[in-house]
């Protein structure tokens, strides 16, 4: 009767495939994570700018954990060509990211949800701070939460840029030429943090996920 009594529970438990994932912790929340970091404490030497002709209103900030900021998003069309990004319909387009995946071909915008960083300035070097290519960023926009790489560096003195893959996962239009948005984006990126492969969207997610719990107080 044991014997059989054991078998039945688990037959019932594989019947029930919605238990082990009631149990499972809810992701992390836009809110969650932007409680963390409503205040500035700056890690840059200045404010950056968002545009060329816009002042410089930005500064990075910092964490033990992190460093964070809030901006626009441009759209970051470079490295692989694809159907959606390359000279014909990007003007600014480059063959080339600063970072290469594990095969040590350039970035596909297209297909890899990256930030882009500034590159070392007077105002801020990335590095310093921990921050490497293929690092890990949560990215947040109008309640959803995407994680991603940084991917690509930037102007030395302009902030807030993100790939096509990245602008279209939160929402955004991803036209290189007219897409993007003009404020309400806050990058997280998490010190001294890799995905691997960098070029892999899962990967970005599962490191993304246990490092923003571990940040919000979750792990």
């Amino acid at each position: 009767m044991r014997t059989r009594m054991l078998v039945l529970s688990a037959l019932l438990a594989a019947a029930l495939p919605g238990t082990a994932a009631a149990d499972a912790e809810e992701p992390v929340g836009a809110a969650e994570l932007l409680a963390k970091v409503k205040h500035c404490t700056p890690v840059s030497k200045g404010k950056y700018r968002t545009d060329r002709s816009a002042a410089a209103t930005v500064p990075v900030c910092g964490t033990d954990e992190v460093v964070f900021w809030e901006a626009d998003m441009d759209i970051d069309c470079d490295g692989r060509v694809s159907t959606v990004c390359n000279t014909r319909t990007d003007p600014s387009f480059q063959p080339q990211t600063a970072f290469q995946g594990s095969d040590g071909t350039y970035l596909d915008s297209a297909e890899v949800p990256y930030v882009v960083v500034p590159g070392p300035g007077p105002l801020w070097n990335y590095s310093a701070s921990g921050i490497k290519g293929g690092g890990v960023a949560a990215v947040v926009h109008d309640g959803k939460v995407r994680y991603a790489v940084v991917g690509d560096t930037g102007p030395a003195a302009i902030i807030g840029e993100g790939s096509y893959a990245l602008a279209r996962s939160l929402g955004i239009d991803p036209d290189p030429r007219t897409g993007g948005t003009a404020s309400g984006v806050t990058y997280i990126l998490f010190r001294n943090s890799q995905a691997s492969p960098i070029e892999s969207p899962a990967a970005a997610v599962a490191a993304g996920e246990a490092l923003a719990r571990k940040f919000v107080g979750g792990a």
